[in-house]
């Protein structure tokens, strides 16, 4: 399942084009559930590619520095050790 929030989110269909309309101040926040295959990989010269699909096709990428994927590793490692969630 995706969740997709919008804020602030407005654009112009036009002749099918899309354009911004008003200020810049837009954000997202998406959140992808029921993750069925995730996957790195190289993503051009310094960076990983996170990738996450569901079972319905539903597709996040995320792309890090090196130094936030260990942070991410490390994290991962230390539930490892502390929380029931790997038991």
């Amino acid at each position: 399942m995706l969740a997709l929030t919008l804020e602030e989110f407005m654009v112009e269909l036009n002749e099918g084009s899309i354009k911004n309309v008003g200020p810049t101040n837009k954000s997202a926040t998406v959140k992808l559930f029921d993750v069925e295959s995730a996957e790195a990989r190289e993503f051009g010269d310094k960076r990983v590619k996170l990738v996450f699909e569901d079972e319905d096709g539903n597709e996040v990428q995320v792309s890090l520095f090196p130094e936030d994927v260990r942070t991410i590793v490390s994290d991962v490692e230390a539930l490892e050790d502390d929380s029931p969630v790997f038991e």
